[in-house]
């Protein structure tokens, strides 16, 4: 099983970037995807998590309004498009994928991780 994820590099405040995270080995039929985000010394964070069908999406109160996150399960691909970025937002992001959905919110359900992709919003 493999998550691999893409989109990462370096921008200037205001401005935007677009990750992408291609699942592949299993299907992952029911399983909720998301983007998680660390900064070195810290906790891993949730960022944005949509749940199999669409249908539930949960964003960190720091991203709401400025990130948008998508899947298309045919292609077993989770995006997250990053909008209007800050400084703050800078990190390394994450992909994952779990069951269920709720629990993922909390990194306790996440099953399977990407490697990381370096995101820097430069001031």
């Amino acid at each position: 099983v493999q998550l691999q994820a893409c989109g990462g590099g370096l921008v200037q405040a205001g401005g935007s970037l677009r990750l992408s995270c291609a699942a592949s080995g299993r299907t992952f039929s029911g399983y909720a995807l998301g983007w998680f985000r660390q900064v070195s010394g810290k906790e891993r964070e949730s960022v944005a998590v949509i749940s199999w069908s669409g249908a539930r999406t949960y964003y960190d109160d720091s991203v709401s309004g400025r990130f948008t996150i998508s899947r298309v399960n045919a292609n077993n691909t989770v995006a997250l498009q990053m909008n209007n970025l800050k400084p703050e937002d800078t990190a390394v992001y994450y992909c994952a994928a779990g069951v269920p959905f709720d629990r993922v919110l909390s990194r306790r359900g996440v099953k399977y991780w990407g490697q990381g992709t370096l995101v820097t919003v430069s001031s």
